[in-house]
C-alpha cells in the first residue's frame, strides 16, 4: 500500500490497563497491503510542548473494517493525549511507513520475542505468520507482571511464553534466560524481535551463535517517517541509514551491532 496522509477516525477505544491503551482507526478508503512491521506517524493536536508526529507499529489491520490499530504506552505529553482520545475523534496519520518483516518462504517454525511496548510490532507479524502455516512461537517479557499485555490475544496465533525481571509471571529473568534459547534455539527458522535495545542486541547475538536468521524492528525517533530530518540514523554495514525508509526493520547481519 502506497504512503498516504489522513484523517483517521477513533472508532474504538480499549484500555488494558494504567498505562496502556489500543486505539482502532476506521479510514474511508480501502486498505490493502499493509505488512507486518511498518509504522504509522500520527499528530498530536492539543498540546504546547509536543510539535512532531508520534510514531507507533501497526499492531493489527482489518480489511474488511478498514481499519488500523495501534498499542499506545502513555509515557509522555503525546502518548497520553493520543491514549486519551475519545470515539469519534479524528487523528491526522501518514501510513503505512516503512519496510516490514520478510515472511519464510515455506511454512516453518518461527521465534517471535518482544519486549516492552516492542510487542505492538509483533501482533500482526504472529497473525499472518499463523494464516501462512508457519509454528509460531511467541515469548514477551517485561519487568513485572503488570506490565504484560495482551497474552489472550497473542495466543490466538501462537505458544506463548513470558518473562519477568522480578518472577512475577513465566520465567524470572530476561528473555534470553528462557529456556527457549538454552533448549531449542537451533531448531527455529526464524527469529524476529522488537523491543529495548539491549534485549534485541542479546536475542541477535544468541541467533547468530546457533545460525538461525534474524530480523529486529528498531526503535528510534522518526519524526517525519520520510528520511528527511535524520533524526532515526542506524549504523549499517552499508554505512548510516534512515530507521523509517531503510527499516524499521533489519536483518541482524546488515547491523554493525556489537554482538
Amino acid at each position: 500500500m502506497k504512503k498516504t496522509v489522513q484523517n483517521l477516525q477513533v472508532i474504538s477505544h480499549r484500555r488494558l490497563n494504567s498505562d496502556h491503551v489500543v486505539l482502532e482507526l476506521k479510514s474511508d478508503e480501502k486498505l490493502d497491503g499493509i505488512l507486518p512491521g511498518q509504522f504509522a506517524n500520527i499528530l498530536v493536536d492539543g498540546s504546547q510542548k509536543v510539535f512532531l508526529r508520534r510514531p507507533f507499529s501497526i499492531y493489527l489491520v482489518d480489511y474488511n473494517c478498514n481499519t488500523i490499530s495501534v498499542l499506545i504506552k502513555a509515557i509522555g505529553d503525546g502518548t497520553r493525549i493520543l491514549s486519551d482520545q475519545s470515539i469519534g475523534n479524528q487523528l491526522s496519520v501518514i501510513f503505512p511507513l516503512g519496510n516490514g518483516f520478510i515472511l519464510p518462504a515455506t511454512p516453518t517454525k518461527v521465534l517471535l520475542v518482544g519486549g516492552g511496548v516492542g510487542i505492538a510490532a509483533l501482533m500482526i507479524l504472529a497473525k499472518m505468520l499463523k494464516e501462512n502455516g508457519h509454528q509460531v512461537v511467541i515469548l514477551l517479557g517485561a519487568k513485572r507482571i503488570v506490565d504484560l499485555v495482551e497474552l489472550e490475544e497473542f495466543a490466538k496465533y501462537g505458544t506463548v511464553y513470558t518473562t519477568t525481571e522480578d518472577g512475577t509471571h513465566g520465567t524470572k529473568g530476561y528473555v534470553t534466560d528462557h529456556s527457549l534459547f538454552r533448549e531449542e534455539c537451533s531448531s527455529f527458522g526464524k527469529i524476529y524481535t522488537c523491543g529495548p535495545e539491549p534485549m534485541m542486541k542479546a536475542v541477535a547475538r544468541l541467533a547468530l551463535i546457533h545460525h538461525v536468521n534474524c530480523e529486529v524492528s528498531l526503535e528510534n525517533t522518526m519524526a517525519c517517517g520520510y528520511g528527511v530530518c535524520l533524526c532515526c540514523i542506524t549504523e549499517t554495514i552499508d554505512g548510516h541509514r534512515c530507521v523509517c525508509t531503510d527499516g524499521p526493520v533489519f536483518d541482524i547481519k546488515r547491523l554493525k551491532w556489537q554482538i
